[in-house]
């Protein structure tokens, strides 16, 4: 508990941050590039035609890992709130600014590939149900922890109004993942689900799996490269962060 309450309270410090993942955002964001360049052309090129949809699936291994990450951006991001109102770590808060950028592409990016697999496989891009209804409504509370940021003059206020925002805001995930469940859609159920069978080929479904966690270590490096600039720019009075500067200047 001790080792625990130490490194969360270190973490806690810009200073600590901006030194100790000196080494993870290029390794985060080369392996992860690595790995959505091998997942995307096994998808593209090697995985099978749907019996149904032929071709015109492909766009799931682009599709899958957006939506999905988009929404585990916005859980993070209300986590961090929480932490911001309960303890005031200005991490937290850090870490808000840098994804939400971040979630807001992902979730423009789930969309737009929604909308390119809907035309061949539903006759239309957009419909108005609940999946594509509640992902609008996620790319929007992202906007808005953007914007209510940048309309806020003060710097503390705009942090506490962006943390509720992102915590209020978090009640849209379980509409978008529960939506094919609790209402009419045409959207199909996850061919991957806990406690049931997987619905989707062996030779389909690791290209999937591969640009999932690809896609997850990409976004992560994405982040966290977006946290150490705004440490930077946070902290530009302070001689460490001067410091640190040249010495990265000088490498």
């Amino acid at each position: 508990m001790n080792w625990f309450s130490s490194t969360f309270h270190r973490l806690s410090s810009p200073r600590y941050f901006y030194r100790g993942t000196r080494g993870w955002v290029i390794w985060l964001l080369v392996i992860g590039g690595l790995g959505l360049v091998v997942g995307t052309v096994a998808g593209l090129f090697f995985a099978p035609p749907d019996r149904l949809q032929g071709d015109s699936f492909r766009i799931i291994y682009a599709h899958v890992p957006s939506a999905h990450l988009s929404q585990l951006v916005y859980i993070a991001c209300s986590m961090a709130g929480f932490v911001y109102v309960v303890w005031r770590l200005k991490m937290a808060d850090v870490f808000i600014k840098a994804a939400a950028p971040v979630g807001a592409i992902l979730t423009a990016l789930a969309l737009f590939t929604g909308i390119v697999w809907g035309i061949p496989t539903w006759g239309t891009g957009w419909v108005w149900d609940a999946r594509t209804t509640s992902l609008l409504v996620l790319l929007f509370l992202f906007v808005g922890l953007i914007a209510l940021r940048q309309v806020t003059p003060n710097t503390q206020r705009a942090a506490m109004m962006v943390s509720l925002l992102a915590i209020i805001g978090v009640i849209n995930i379980p509409i978008i993942k529960y939506s094919v469940e609790w209402f009419t859609t045409l959207h199909q159920p996850a061919s991957i689900q806990i406690g049931k069978p997987v619905s989707i080929a062996t030779s389909m479904l690791w290209p999937l799996l591969l640009n999932l966690l690809a896609a997850s270590t990409f976004v992560a490096g994405a982040i966290l490269a977006c946290m150490r600039n705004e440490v930077l720019r946070r902290e530009s009075h302070t001689s460490w962060a001067r410091q640190e500067v040249i010495e990265e200047t000088q490498e």
